[in-house]
């Protein structure tokens, strides 16, 4: 799709395209530990979608999930990266997914819990980031165990291991760091949820934006781009979605 002056004043009506960057999900974005600026796969596709419209980039970094959201929903931002969710999408309006994330849970080596279906129990306490995707997703399907918030995703093990809680859930990167920064711990096998990473505008905006982004999208998932960028970005553990 073309980026015509209807895309580029639907896409950056300010003249200036105000992308949220979630740095809650180390898949998307991370921050450059010598010059503290924001790096990753959701970076590189939002330059990529300025240079095509000709516009000025803007970054609005973020903590979490939940800030980007409200950002977006505010229309204090033009676009973001985000997990698909219904109730994120009364809100945004969502492309098709680029990225596929497994959401997966994590228990102490001592845990009687062996299997994701002993999760959901009377007794068990689960973390997860607040606003966070699988906070969404496991707050409708969680109905025995009591969730519990971080206030960020990078934040659910530390939070897990000093508030002696049974399961920590979240994206299966980010657990395996903290097995690996902290041990005694184990993830249980297999996924309670694959996250859909996408992007998103306001609701009520121009429809041509929405349309622009998804077509960018699944031009960059067909060319190769998104697993280049993945493998730049030395990414393991998840998939690029595949063509809508």
């Amino acid at each position: 799709m073309k980026a015509t002056d209807d895309v580029r004043r639907a896409m950056a009506p300010q003249g200036v395209l105000r992308t949220t960057i979630n740095l809650g999900n180390p898949i998307l974005a991370g921050r450059d530990p010598e010059t503290t600026r924001p790096h990753g796969i959701s970076v590189d596709l939002a330059t990529r979608i300025a240079e095509r419209l000709g516009v000025e980039l803007e970054l609005l970094v973020f903590d979490s999930a939940g800030q980007a959201v409200a950002a977006v929903d505010a229309g204090q931002a033009d676009m973001g990266f985000f997990a698909r969710d219904p109730e994120r999408g009364q809100g945004i309006d969502f492309t098709p997914p680029y990225v596929l994330i497994e959401g997966c849970y994590l228990v102490p080596d001592a845990s009687p819990i062996t299997d994701m279906t002993e999760v959901d129990r009377p007794g068990n306490r689960v973390v997860v980031g607040k606003g966070s995707a699988y906070d969404l997703f496991l707050s409708r399907a969680i109905q025995h165990a009591e969730i519990q918030r971080s206030s960020t995703s990078p934040a659910v093990v530390a939070y897990f291991l000093e508030h002696e809680l049974e399961v920590a859930a979240g994206v299966k990167q980010q657990l395996e760091a903290g097995i690996e920064e902290y041990g005694g711990m184990r993830l249980l096998p297999g996924r309670f949820m694959t996250i859909e990473q996408a992007m998103g505008v306001p609701k009520g905006r121009d429809p041509l934006a929405r349309e622009f982004l998804a077509a960018f999208i699944e031009e960059v998932k067909s060319e190769g781009v998104v697993a280049e960028l993945m493998a730049r970005h030395g990414i393991e553990g998840a998939t690029v979605a595949p063509q809508a």
